[in-house]
């Protein structure tokens, strides 16, 4: 009989993107995390975490069980920087992901991408966001959804469509632009795709999506059912993503396929540069409404972060 596996404490607030990071860390660690979610309170919701005094008082109540000091904490971006610091200080093990903002020093390991341009010896940089996808879950994927999108034509294109945030932009305009680009890749290279919007995606653009998409070669999500996104990372030939999700093209790139990044309207240092390295490696190119193919192998460095998080928690290495 296999041995329970530890439990992992995340603290994070309740959004996929994050659960995406700090889960897929834990179970690919070994752990079984669970999520105690960080909402700040009052007034502390309006103030940068790194100016809350007292960390523990700014968020609504944890409900943390009163062991939680004998396993990891693990806590992501700038108030889950500030919280794991309070945490560390009252004897817990925490490993934050993401850019504190805060010294390094204040936790046990911080894991964090190499654009952030974090140094010292219990920080470990990786090239892309973590995440869940392991070619395991890929090949389970494959196998529920290869059935569901033999309709459409080989080539298959999957295409990931994110959201508008403070960085980019993504209207009706954009969305309307980018599906005109999308049908002209169907109709010159004769590719069949299929898309899945986010929880981000404006409507309109979803409604601009199926609009020009509509036609026997492609298909897009209509939001009912079960979630396409791993069966469209499992079964497609290239891949189309949105640039203002750095986890979204983190985890394309874990594929075995190429990878286009659609630019969208905006601008952000900190997505650029990592844009920009995975480009320099050759493991992403910009879409420009043709499909291209070249040679590539799959990038994910969270194994490597895996094995940091037992290290740092003593452990053993996993088989």
């Amino acid at each position: 009989m296999q041995a329970p596996l530890r439990p992992a404490t995340v603290i994070a607030p309740d959004l996929a993107g994050m659960r995406s990071q700090t889960f897929g860390l834990a179970q690919r660690a070994g752990l079984a995390p669970t999520l105690h979610a960080l909402a700040p309170r009052g007034l502390w919701r309006h103030l940068p975490a790194a100016w809350w005094p007292v960390p523990l008082r700014a968020i609504q109540p944890l409900g943390l069980p009163d062991t939680y000091r004998d396993n990891p904490v693990i806590t992501i971006g700038g108030s889950g920087g500030a919280v794991g610091a309070a945490l560390k200080r009252e004897g817990a093990c925490v490993i934050q992901v993401q850019n504190p903002r805060l010294s390094p020093a204040r936790f046990d390991l911080v894991i964090a991408n190499h654009h952030d341009r974090l140094r010292g010896p219990n920080v470990v940089l990786t090239r892309t966001a973590l995440h869940g996808v392991t070619p395991a879950l890929l090949a389970q994927a494959r196998q529920e959804w290869a059935p569901r999108l033999a309709h459409l034509p080989r080539p298959l294109v999957a295409v990931l469509v994110g959201g508008g945030n403070g960085r980019f932009r993504l209207g009706p305009a954009e969305g309307a632009a980018l599906a005109a680009d999308l049908a002209a890749m169907m109709r010159r290279d004769r590719v069949g795709l299929a898309l899945t919007p986010s929880r981000r995606t404006d409507p309109a653009v979803c409604r601009e999506l199926q609009r020009a998409l509509a036609g026997p070669d492609a298909w897009v999500w209509d939001q009912t059912g079960p979630n396409p996104y791993l069966g469209l990372l499992a079964c497609a030939d290239a891949i189309v993503v949105t640039t203002d999700s750095v986890s979204m093209i983190s985890e394309a790139v874990a594929t075995s396929v190429p990878v286009m990044v659609a630019a969208l309207p905006g601008r952000s240092r900190r997505i650029g540069h990592f844009v920009r390295e995975l480009e320099l490696a050759g493991r992403i190119r910009p879409f420009a409404g043709r499909l291209e193919t070249w040679g590539v192998t799959p990038l994910d460095d969270t194994e490597l972060a895996a094995q940091a998080v037992r290290q740092y928690c003593g452990l053993p290495p996993l088989a």
